[in-house]
């Protein structure tokens, strides 16, 4: 089932690395004067397509990394450790502040909502308290796909999250605080064993970061507290329950004006009650070397992971890219990484929020509860090139082959027509693949991107090549005819592998359109109309999309 949610840039946020994910940033020579631009970014209403795809995640090409002023982001999004930010030495900047608050209303034909809320509070000139809250998803009758069509489903799927985060800047640490609340209520498919479901999650996390340019050594550091609870489950009488402290972090030293040595770790200890899952703590060490020229950025380093409870006591992958720029416009790279991905209750549901930590076989005199290692992705290769031919044209040209250990994937319960529940499982794959992106954008009045990949894959498991994606294409354009009014059209398409004895799934083929169009300052109105071609296809195993549907609605700021 496809849910219908869109996700929002914030006041005051930008995109940065997910809490739990750490990407370095270049370090601004030193100049005579240090200066600290406050920079606010405004919320757009643009809404984005935040479906959920059963997919791996996309193979990340470092950017060009030319030397520019670097700005300090005041606050830092909620699921992020403060960056380091240049501290101010003899003036501040300040850009024109931006309305603090934002609101946004919208309502669509299979009952789709799309509530949001954001407020800034800059409570003096170190500190700011950002409040964030919003409410998406659908209730309405889809057809039951793949084996009865004329099956209908009274489907509904609704998210609930709240998020407070706090930043203080003292001289020369950031301070963070933050919290976050979640709620997912949603229901099976017919003839499924289970009925409902529901789960609730919540965090706490503090986190520190040195901001003195100054000094030699640098480092930034958060710990948190996360909770998860599955209302329901095939293997559980109860509820299970999942705890976990997530601590994270980064020292960084310079060799010289170019060159830093880092090291980073990251750890994670899981609890789990009303399961039987073993409690373990997942151990991820990260040194690496980083030089960063007018030509070159090298970053030499090694992902070292260890496991104690549970999983595969030790594993080692690459952190490696060696990135040269020609001139300002042309840059050819080769990146070879990898590493562990936790797959804690948060991650699953991600993956699929209808697969059940059970055995598939129904003969089984009862459930059995099944643990899920670790995904480790023993290597990611690519191998690319980088062109700015013309102004505001960029195009990306790759390939590369990628190693992944216990993957996981979803198993229906038995092979009757009506599967009776998606279970996890885990296999061994690979694949190679090839990629090409390309965009252009001219002033602030068109904007366009298009971009494919494809892939080949291999695993012993002919299920889990079922649902991976081989062949995406995606296209988006945004034309903007007059100030007041954003015009968008979209394309998404992902065809899957035909596997032997199952068949080949229906490619999602999703045609959209959108609008915003301001009515007054500070008050527009927004459109959006998905899968125009209303095809029939699935993000996940058996479970329905919605056909054509129409989400509209009205947004503030003030």
């Amino acid at each position: 089932m496809k849910r219908n949610y869109y996700t929002l840039v914030g006041i005051a946020l930008i995109a940065l690395p997910s809490w739990g994910q750490q990407k370095t940033q270049p370090h601004a020579k030193d100049t005579t004067v240090n200066r600290t631009v406050v920079v606010e970014q405004e919320y757009t209403p643009d809404l984005l397509d935040a479906s959920k795809i059963n997919v791996l995640p996309p193979v990340e090409e470092p950017m060009v990394s030319k030397k520019e002023v670097e700005y300090a982001i005041t606050p830092a999004p909620a699921g992020t450790i403060p960056t380091n930010q240049m501290q101010a030495y003899i003036g501040k900047e300040v850009q024109a502040a931006t309305l603090p608050g934002y609101a946004r209303l919208g309502y669509g034909n299979y009952g789709n909502l799309d509530l949001l809320g954001n407020y800034l509070f800059r409570l003096s000139s170190k500190d700011r308290l950002n409040l964030n809250f919003k409410m998406d998803g659908m209730d309405g009758k889809l057809n039951n796909l793949p084996y009865q069509e004329e099956t209908r489903w009274d489907a509904f799927y609704y998210r609930t999250r709240a998020n407070v985060d706090y930043t203080h800047q003292f001289s020369n640490l950031d301070l963070n605080v933050a919290g976050d609340f979640g709620l997912s209520n949603f229901n099976f498919k017919p003839e499924s064993i289970n009925g409902k479901q529901k789960f609730t999650s919540g965090s706490m996390r503090v986190g520190l970061a040195s901001i003195d340019e100054t000094l030699p050594i640098h480092f930034n550091a958060a710990t948190g507290l996360l909770l998860y609870q599955r209302q329901h489950n095939l293997s559980s009488a109860t509820s299970p329950k999942e705890t976990q402290v997530h601590t994270q972090a980064n020292v960084s030293g310079s060799i010289s004006e170019e060159q830093r040595i880092h090291v980073a770790l990251t750890m994670n200890n899981l609890f789990y009650k009303e399961i039987d899952f073993q409690n373990y703590t997942a151990l991820s060490l990260n040194p690496y070397y980083e030089l960063n020229n007018d030509s070159w950025l090298l970053h030499l380093g090694a992902h070292v992971d260890m496991a104690f409870g549970f999983g595969k006591s030790m594993r080692v992958s690459p952190d490696v890219t060696a990135q040269y720029a020609f001139s300002d416009s042309y840059v050819a790279y080769i990146k070879a990484t990898g590493g562990k991905r936790v797959n804690d209750f948060r991650q699953l549901e991600a993956l699929c929020p209808y697969g059940e930590f059970a055995l598939t076989d129904l003969d089984a005199p009862q459930a059995t509860s099944k643990q899920m290692e670790d995904t480790y992705e023993q290597l990611n290769a690519t191998l690319g090139f980088k062109a700015s031919p013309y102004p505001g044209l960029w195009f990306n040209l790759y390939g590369g082959y990628q190693n992944l250990k216990d993957l996981v994937f979803n198993d229906v319960a038995n092979t009757a027509p009506l599967s009776s529940f998606l279970a996890f499982e885990q296999t061994d794959a690979h694949n190679t693949y090839i990629g090409a992106e390309v965009s252009y954008d001219y002033k602030e009045i068109v904007s366009l991107s298009a971009a494919g990949k494809y892939r080949k894959w291999s695993s012993d498991e002919l299920l889990a090549l079922y649902i991976q994606p081989a062949s995406e294409f995606t296209f988006n354009a945004n034309v903007r005819p007059i100030a007041a009014l954003t015009l968008n059209v979209g394309y998404n398409y992902i065809a899957r592998k035909e596997v032997a004895e199952l068949g080949k799934m229906s490619p999602v083929n999703n045609l959209h359109i959108g609008a915003t169009y301001q009515l007054f300052k500070g008050i527009s109105v927004y459109a959006r109309v998905n899968n125009l071609l209303n095809k029939k296809y699935q993000y996940y195993l058996g479970y329905a999309t919605e056909g054509v549907n129409f989400l509209g609605g009205l947004s503030f700021q003030f």
